[in-house]
């Protein structure tokens, strides 16, 4: 079964924006042609970030986030060449079910809403 996915990848920041850029797009191709994702993979290169913690001795990562349809029975194998990857600081590979925010409200909850309102209102 095939689900939406999206995966941030933190890249060893040392070299300069032009070199970072085409060897993280080299690596996350080599890596993406492992998914054999169904469809174009969206990449938003985010660039150069302070981390919230020091890793090792980096202070500072390139950011860049993917969003891929593929099926999750080849999840491990790709998990695991982002592992062996050494410019790959870290990961994290999520489940993309909506954009950031909340998730839209059923007609249920917005009428429930509307009452616990209306009620605060009453009371005032």
């Amino acid at each position: 079964m095939t689900r939406d996915y999206e995966a941030v990848y933190v890249f060893d920041s040392t070299l300069e924006d032009a070199a970072i850029n085409d060897k993280i797009d080299d690596k996350i191709a080599k890596h993406h042609a492992l998914l054999g994702a169904e469809g174009e993979i969206a990449l938003n290169h985010w660039g150069r970030r302070q981390l919230a913690y020091k890793i090792g001795k980096r202070e500072t990562g390139y950011y860049v986030v993917a969003r891929f349809k593929a099926d999750g029975k080849v999840l491990p194998e790709f998990e695991r060449s982002l592992k062996l990857d050494d410019a790959v600081v870290r990961y994290l590979i999520s489940i993309h079910e909506h954009e950031l925010g909340a998730p839209p409200m059923t007609e249920e909850q917005l009428a429930a809403k509307r009452a616990r309102d209306d009620d605060d209102e009453d009371d005032e």
